[in-house]
């Protein structure tokens, strides 16, 4: 089964896995692309991304299923925190806030505002 070339949802915004690929390689100041193996361990490797993705689903009747969700986990050195399916957070292994994605563009920050 091939996966679609795009990842992002109907209301144009991306899946909650592609942005964290998206803020690892704003921090990090590279392409999203280069975000890959061998240069980065597979995002799956943490968690499953399509399971991510569900869990701030909006559904067919617009819904948002998401409600106060927040998930946090480990990858590639960073904590990364994810709210409501918008706001990506990463945070350097020793828990201090590093950078922010909200809505998928850097510089505005979901935490503290």
């Amino acid at each position: 089964m091939s996966t679609p070339d795009n990842t992002s949802s109907p209301d144009g915004e991306v899946p909650p896995s592609q942005a964290i690929i998206q803020a690892i390689a704003a921090h990090e100041g590279v392409d999203v692309t280069e975000v890959e193996p061998p240069a980065y361990d597979p995002l799956f490797t943490v968690v499953d991304p399509e399971a991510l993705d569900e869990l701030f689903q909006t559904t067919d009747a617009g819904t948002d299923t998401s409600g106060d969700v927040v998930v946090f986990l480990e990858y590639e050195g960073y904590e990364i925190v994810v709210r409501n399916g918008r706001d990506v957070e990463i945070r350097d292994g020793s828990g201090a806030a590093d950078d922010s994605v909200r809505g998928h563009e850097r510089g505005r920050g979901p935490i503290g505002e």
